[in-house]
């Protein structure tokens, strides 16, 4: 019993160090900073943004679908996040995806009143360019710097979006 015992202990100092490398991996790889893609948007009313146009103001990338009730439920919290704080430099594009038909598109922005930019993405370019998005929503937060901060896919948290773009905007 003593002999595992004493095996234990002078393997103590391998086994922490081992563990905290572990740890130390794990938070360098959640803490990556990863740049947006140098990526053109066409608006449903014909505008021309280039991503890397918008480099010194945040901007959130959502993806979206008309049929998609994820989205739907988030539309309220997008447009509050850009009527706060497009003022202070935020801009949102909202990118359609590839299968949902322009024409609704087009309709559930006029429905909704939708403020701020919104692009088709008819072959799925943006989509793959943003890391091959194929669930709805998914939302990216890009910094000031061009540097995708977070991304969520599923619903964000409408508090904590906030709180990130707070952080954002006063540096």
């Amino acid at each position: 019993m003593k002999k595992i015992s004493m095996a234990v202990k002078n393997r103590l100092p391998l086994i922490l160090l081992i563990g905290c490398i572990l740890i130390i991996l794990l938070l360098w790889q959640t803490q990556r900073i990863t740049p947006a893609p140098a990526v053109t948007f066409t608006t449903i009313t014909g505008k021309i943004i280039k991503l890397a146009q918008l480099r010194g103001h945040p901007v959130i990338i959502t993806f979206w679908a008309t049929d998609c009730a994820g989205c739907i439920k988030e539309i309220p919290h997008l447009i509050e996040l850009y009527n706060q704080f497009h003022p202070k430099g935020l801009e949102i594009i909202a990118v359609a995806m590839y299968y949902d038909p322009p024409s609704h598109v087009v309709a559930m922005t006029n429905a909704r009143q939708l403020p701020y930019n919104v692009a088709l993405d008819l072959t799925a370019e943006h989509a793959m360019a943003f890391g091959q998005v194929r669930l709805t929503p998914t939302t990216f937060l890009i910094s000031a710097t061009g540097n995708i901060v977070f991304q969520k896919t599923g619903t964000f948290d409408f508090i904590k979006m906030k709180q990130r773009l707070n952080n954002l905007i006063q540096g």
